[in-house]
């Protein structure tokens, strides 16, 4: 006899859909560095962005197939691993410099709201979700990355053995699925600093990634959710900016079904690590579920790989800039 189980429809979390745009597009990611340098290196930077970001959107029309895409625009400054200046100070600078190339900012975030957002924790979220690729051979003796803070796309370098053992043969290590020949990657994902976790420049990209998705939950809700800033200026403190603010309020919605990002050609090894991340993320069904069937409808379906929906443009930056690195 098979027994009935009787389940409420509403007993588990319900997830919440999000307006999507067709795409999100990212006119920048910089670091406080990059700002401390003056608005000569925005400049040099909007301008550079600007032949991109045409590409970009009429890569998008074809995509909708005559249909006008829906495109919103974002931009990302760096308020975790370092604070300089003040909102108030640095956003009018920002927003003017865009404005200068014939660029508009739709939505502006803090990189800091990808650790903590409204009272969740989006990178600790996220890290809860990793599902790890054991390669081939693997037997279960390494840590997980919820432990180690590593995660990588293959089978590591062997451990030695002690002193007194006799020394193995050299192995290299070797990416998992490897096309004719291995690139292997070994993405730190956070460190500790005096008994706190500090999240990877890599790590929070990813975070910073499916929010742009529309792939972000907490409890079946949107994290990472676009407000809008009433008043006549901003704050002194970085703390008293929401994480994320809606510029223009006539602005496609800020998650999208896919995003393209536009960046210098130093952040490539940073996302790279990003997309490693992203495949190896087991992001909520109810939301996955929810954007294929839409896109389904518009006619403009997404990848099933969560890596895939992303695209990048790589600018070179001016020899005679001063280059700070990713922190």
């Amino acid at each position: 006899m098979t027994e009935s189980v009787f389940r409420e429809p509403t007993a588990g979390p319900r997830t919440r859909s999000v307006p999507l745009a067709h795409l999100s597009l990212e006119l920048g990611h910089l670091y406080m560095e990059d700002f401390a340098a003056g608005p000569g290196r925005l400049r040099d930077h909007f301008d550079e962005v600007r032949f991109w970001a045409d590409a970009a959107r009429a890569a998008a029309a074809r995509r909708t197939r005559g249909k006008r895409p829906r495109i919103s625009t974002c931009f990302l400054i760096d308020d975790y691993f370092t604070r300089f200046s003040t909102p108030a100070e640095l956003i009018p600078v920002v927003l003017a410099e865009a404005e200068k190339a014939g660029l508009v900012i739709d939505y502006l975030a803090r990189e800091s709201g990808c650790a903590e957002a409204g009272g969740t924790e989006p990178a600790e979220s996220v890290l809860r979700r990793i599902v790890e690729s054991p390669p081939p051979g693997s037997d279960g003796t390494r840590p997980p990355v919820s432990r180690t803070g590593r995660l990588a796309n293959g089978k590591r370098t062997p451990a030695t053995r002690s002193a007194l053992s006799e020394a193995p043969a050299w192995q290299p290590p070797e990416e998992t699925g490897a096309l004719n020949h291995s690139v292997f990657m070994d993405v730190e994902l956070w460190s500790e600093e005096k008994g706190r976790r500090l999240w990877s420049c890599p790590f929070l990209a990813a975070v910073w990634q499916l929010a742009r998705l529309g792939l972000l939950r907490h409890l079946g809700e949107p994290v990472l959710t676009p407000r809008p800033w009433t008043g006549d200026g901003f704050p002194r403190d970085w703390d008293h900016l929401p994480p994320l603010l809606r510029l223009d309020d006539s602005a496609a919605p800020f998650s999208a079904y896919r995003t393209c990002t536009l960046l210098p050609s130093r952040f490539l090894p940073v996302e790279s690590a990003v997309r490693l991340v992203l495949d190896q993320t087991d992001v909520d069904a109810g939301a996955l579920r929810q954007i294929a069937e839409r896109s389904r409808r518009e006619g403009a379906e997404v990848p099933a790989a969560i890596a895939q929906r992303t695209t990048y443009v790589f600018y070179e930056e001016p020899v005679n800039h001063s280059d700070p690195g990713p922190t």
